[in-house]
């Protein structure tokens, strides 16, 4: 007995040996998680920004999950991000949908040491440098303003400087929507007295809400030339309303966001002019904005980028630039 005692402590103290002498893994290297929490389900933007954002974490050895609203809502999204929270995510990539209500939880996420950056919107007044929000390490955007701006410069040029002008947008509050909508004025302001604003209206991010929108605005106004979608929802509500006034090729709309639906609706003579937003690019620069802050390589941070556009007409819509542009929503 004395002896396979011996032998048995003998063999522990082999297996301990071999254990402090093995490499250990510490904190530092295990393996991270970065987490997307998007705008809203269902949307082919965030679709794509989530596939942009997934293969940028797969290439950095980084694990990824995504996760968001089913509609365009703060008291939907808040528990979403409060969940990530829980799970202990390493890093957080937020498309917040409100600048106000969402700064709460995203500073509970930040004070549980979880580097946020944000896509497509901001919290707080965007300027995370010296505004009156500046934790999130950096805001990764198009720039909605000249984005809205060359929409509605390029539908006057259509109409020949000329007519009535709507304007559809998601919310009367979400910071890329009233950038978009004020580029558009801004056109609307410089062509002069020869083109006048039919009014805005906000579709909710809802293309029912927006065709319902487009149908009563065409019918008070019937003289509208030119509609600006301001984002993917509310292109494809005027583009349907358009379409079963049987106006398609006599109203001209710009479409904010490159959906396939867009495309189609491109070729068709529907659409004139698609302003492509690289979701993919976004989220892929948001991702490893975050792993820099991981892996302490804060100084490779830029506080605020701001996207290229490409703008798709049936001109150039078959070449390879346009074609990669579109956003795919699966």
């Amino acid at each position: 007995m004395n002896r396979k005692i011996t032998l048995l402590a003998s063999t522990l103290a082999i297996f301990a040996a071999a254990s402090l002498a093995a490499p250990q893994l510490t904190l530092a290297q295990a393996k991270k998680t970065i987490a997307l929490v998007y705008g809203i389900k269902g949307d082919a933007f965030y679709v794509t920004m989530e596939k942009g954002a997934r293969a940028k974490a797969e290439e950095l050895g980084v694990d990824f999950i995504a996760d968001g609203p089913s509609q365009w809502n703060p008291a939907l999204q808040t528990p979403i991000v409060d969940a990530m929270i829980a799970r202990k995510v390493d890093g957080l990539v937020a498309v917040p949908n409100d600048p106000q209500a969402m700064i709460a939880v995203l500073q509970r996420a930040n004070d549980a040491g979880i580097p946020i950056v944000t896509t497509d919107q901001y919290i707080g007044d965007g300027d995370y440098t010296g505004g009156s929000v500046t934790f999130p390490l950096s805001y990764i955007a198009s720039d909605n303003f000249g984005g809205g701006q060359l929409a509605c410069e390029s539908l006057i040029e259509g109409m020949g400087g000329e007519g009535m002008l709507y304007v559809l947008v998601s919310t009367a509050n979400v910071p890329s929507d009233t950038a978009r909508r004020d580029g558009c004025l801004a056109a609307v302001e410089a062509a002069g007295d020869g083109v006048t604003l039919a009014g805005v209206d906000y579709t909710q991010s809802n293309a029912t809400i927006a065709t319902t929108q487009t149908q009563a605005a065409l019918q008070k106004n019937p003289e509208i030339a030119a509609i600006f979608g301001g984002n993917l929802f509310s292109a494809q509500g005027a583009a349907a309303a358009v379409k079963t006034a049987n106006l398609a090729g006599t109203v001209k709309i710009a479409s904010f966001d490159a959906p396939e639906q867009a495309i189609d609706d491109l070729r068709a003579n529907v659409v004139d002019i698609v302003i492509a937003q690289q979701p993919a690019l976004i989220g892929a620069t948001a991702v490893q904005a975050v792993f820099d802050a991981l892996n302490d390589n804060a100084d490779a941070i830029v506080p605020k980028v701001a996207t290229p556009f490409v703008v798709i007409t049936r001109d150039n819509v078959d070449t390879p630039e346009a074609q990669a542009a579109i956003y795919k929503d699966k």
